[in-house]
């Protein structure tokens, strides 16, 4: 798809926000689909195809589905996504599978009852069905069926542990599998005996499809054990009655040659590496030497962004290990832990984005021709309404003008309100898909 690039030395935002389209655009679910689907059961054999699905970019993979399904192909099912994330439908495209809303990143009872519908949707199922599974980022909360034992509060306590802990996706999601009656394969095993193929869209580091959304549909290596060691690390509590079982290994999940995975496929539809790939590739078109840093990093959000502003500033002041002007890109999914409050201090508002912009603003002390953006591929940093933010060369000055104090917003990760003071937030509502975390250096 070609793009209108804006002049980056003239207007390097709007170059900036061009290339994260660029990035969106190649991860959208109707782009990426048609090569992946399955030719439906065949007539007359009485096997029916049943879609079933979570995920950020949910209503837009079922779309994409409905408009690529021979017409005269039966089609059912039901896939949940995250509140205000249906696209809109497009004109004339018949709707024959139901979506639902629940929330994100923490799970409500919205989440619990699709969950229990997509489970008895796939009882009773013939070798001669077939399940679509549709899954993209955000899955493991959207797809919530607490295991034998724990309740949703339970759960959604744990999740809120999670989140502000500073645990990778991984061990996020390594956790989440054995408290679940549904992730980490066991969806796939209730769809036995049909044939299931997923369609996922990777929001993490490596692309494991097991870790996506926790696999629901994919056999998990991990272990009770090593779940139970996630939560120690972290100092998570879980009902007593839990962590015996998983001392026992008594909620161990499908594992890794279990035949109720024969014949069962997973195609990595969109992933952030070819995301990024495709923002070079507009850079380049601009005129612009483009670098891909890597699309698995991890670690504190602020740190990486420290990180990020040394080599800025080594292609900028001795133009190495790159020659400017350039954009380098990177992705993967980084992490924020969540610093205590002082008490009767406002909660600080952000993501991992706005977190990430704050430590490259702190690092980069006002670098001239050096301009940035770091977003969510979502279109939501962590649960507020902007998908992202801007630094520039001017960042802390404005900020010192307005009497704002980096620091101070760091120590409460308010990285919302430092970067909604300066007027640079990046804000374009739910893009429908979900490749994780994007970041664009331009060194003018």
């Amino acid at each position: 798809m070609t793009f209108f690039l804006p002049d980056p030395v003239t207007q390097p935002r709007a170059f900036l926000k061009a290339l994260y389209q660029a990035a969106v655009t190649r991860a959208l679910p109707l782009a990426n689909t048609a090569r992946y689907l399955p030719p439906p059961p065949t007539p007359g054999s009485g096997g029916r195809t049943i879609v079933i699905g979570a995920g950020k970019a949910g209503g837009a993979m079922a779309q994409a589905v409905e408009a690529l399904w021979p017409a005269d192909a039966p089609l059912e099912g039901l896939v949940v996504t995250r509140y205000g994330h249906i696209p809109p439908r497009p004109v004339g495209l018949i709707q024959r599978i139901e979506v639902v809303e629940a929330a994100h990143p923490v799970p409500d009872a919205a989440g619990l009852a699709a969950a229990q519908r997509i489970l008895a949707l796939v009882q009773g199922l013939t070798e001669n069905d077939l399940v679509l599974c549709l899954i993209s980022g955000g899955g493991s909360a959207l797809l919530t069926l607490p295991a034998d034992g724990l309740t949703l509060e339970d759960k959604q306590a744990v999740n809120k542990a999670l989140l502000n802990s500073g645990a990778s996706i991984a061990e996020m999601n390594c956790v989440r599998k054995h408290l679940s009656r549904i992730k980490g394969g066991r969806l796939a095993a209730a769809c036995a005996p049909a044939r299931v193929v997923t369609l996922t869209i990777s929001d993490v580091p490596g692309d494991d499809p097991s870790i996506i959304a926790s696999g629901p549909t994919v056999p998990d290596a991990s272990t009770c054990a090593e779940a139970l060691v996630i939560l120690q690390r972290y100092g998570i509590n879980v009902p007593d009655a839990i962590r015996e079982q998983l001392a026992q290994g008594a909620l161990e999940t499908p594992k890794p040659g279990d035949a109720r995975f024969d014949g069962h496929e997973v195609h990595l539809i969109a992933t952030p590496q070819q995301s990024l790939e495709a923002a070079a590739q507009a850079a380049r078109a601009a005129g612009l030497s483009a670098y891909i840093l890597s699309d698995e990093m991890e670690g504190e959000s602020r740190e990486v962004g420290k990180v990020h502003a040394a080599l800025a500033r080594a292609v900028a002041l001795k133009n190495q290990p790159f020659q400017k002007p350039c954009v380098i890109l990177s992705g993967g999914e980084t992490t924020v832990t969540i610093r205590p409050q002082a008490p009767g201090a406002a909660r600080g508002r952000g993501g991992r984005a706005g977190e990430f912009c704050m430590g490259l603003a702190l690092a980069l002390q006002g670098q001239p021709n050096v301009h940035a953006l770091a977003a969510d591929t979502d279109g939501i940093d962590g649960v507020e309404d902007n998908a992202g933010a801007y630094v520039a060369p001017d960042t802390l000055q404005r900020a010192a003008a307005l009497g704002l104090k980096l620091d101070d917003y760091l120590d409460r990760n308010d990285a919302y309100g430092y970067f909604e003071a300066l007027g640079d937030l990046l804000v374009t509502g739910p893009t429908h898909t979900n490749v994780n975390d994007f970041r664009a250096l331009l060194i003018l």
